[in-house]
């Protein structure tokens, strides 16, 4: 199990650490815009099946390096588009039990562009989420005829349903269709909700119209790219559902799944691990893992963004369900 582990982190890591050759790199920023009547502009675009619960639109976390000339990722690159598909299969498991699934290709920000001052992200960012605006408009004007919908995205993806939910989601008619946000391994700040009061969060595992948000690190984690030191975000444990620090006992983790490129589970661990939201940085404590088993290259030690969705997949694919 520990090599199918190991094996297994790898995995993950790609879904992250994914270059381009820079032969096959355009300024994504001077492209044209993506036109989402096509199909090839959509990883997934399951229009059939109009019986299932729901739809899932789904966006995407980072799977683009970023180079020096190009801090977007181009829709005309093969390559990283392979390892794009590959990180959305890695969840989609936990959302299309009961589900038409959705989600496009975007010009997503480079992993270069983070290590920018946060001001200087913003125009970058901006043209990623024009795209996914573009996309989710489009979905919402052919093919989602009034279906509830599921938003969920991961890292830069939720990120991107954030967005999605600060734009539009002001509007009562599309809020009531929201049966959650799924917006994981990203902040959401007091000062956000106060600004957006749209931004509605989940205080119970079968609540609807509400954000599911957490961010996972070892206990002695005082800073991150996604939670900086001195930040505070809202948060609710995805084992226990409570949103105070009431611990949760791994015998309540129904199994961590690590999955590969083709969603497939290579191993999995029930009673993982257990865990409780701290009360100062509202991250998600990490309770029985050894943070040296799933070091990476991209972050601390410690820092389990990576595995967010991994260390409680079956829990959250309960969750959708409920």
């Amino acid at each position: 199990a520990a090599a199918s582990e190991t094996a297994a982190a790898e995995t993950v890591s790609e879904t992250e650490t994914a270059q381009t050759d820079p032969s096959e790199t355009a300024e994504a920023s001077d492209e044209a815009a993506p036109d989402y009547s096509d199909a090839a502009n959509w990883a997934y675009l399951e229009t059939e099946d109009t019986q299932k619960a729901a739809d899932v639109f789904f966006i995407c976390p980072s799977v683009y390096g970023g180079s020096d000339d190009a801090c977007n990722m181009s829709l005309s690159d093969a390559h990283t588009k392979e390892s794009f598909v590959g990180a959305i299969n890695m969840e989609k498991g936990i959302y299309d039990a009961d589900s038409r699934f959705f989600a496009p290709y975007y010009r997503q920000i480079g992993l270069n562009v983070y290590e920018m001052p946060e001001a200087d992200r913003e125009p970058y960012l901006e043209t990623a989420y024009a795209d996914v605006r573009d996309a989710f408009l489009y979905y919402m004007e052919n093919y989602n005829e009034g279906r509830p919908i599921v938003l969920a995205g991961f890292s830069q993806g939720a990120d991107m349903c954030l967005r999605l939910m600060k734009d539009l989601f002001d509007d009562e008619a599309l809020a009531d269709q929201l049966v959650a946000c799924y917006a994981i391994g990203w902040r959401i700040t007091e000062e956000d909700v106060e600004e957006y009061p749209q931004l509605k969060m989940a205080t119970g595992e079968n609540d609807t119209g509400v954000i599911v948000s957490f961010n996972s690190e070892a206990e002695d984690i005082t800073d991150s790219l996604m939670i900086p030191e001195g930040t505070k975000t809202f948060a609710i444990n995805p084992l226990n559902w409570k949103t105070d620090s009431t611990p949760a006992d791994k015998s309540l983790n129904q199994g961590a799944c690590f999955t590969n490129y083709d969603g497939e589970i290579e191993t999995e661990v029930p009673q993982f691990t257990g865990a409780y939201l701290d009360p100062d940085r509202g991250t998600l404590r990490v309770t029985d893992v050894d943070p040296a088993a799933y070091s990476n290259s991209l972050f601390p030690d410690g820092v389990y963004h990576l595995y967010d969705y991994q260390f409680f997949y079956r829990n959250l694919q309960e969750n959708v369900a409920v």
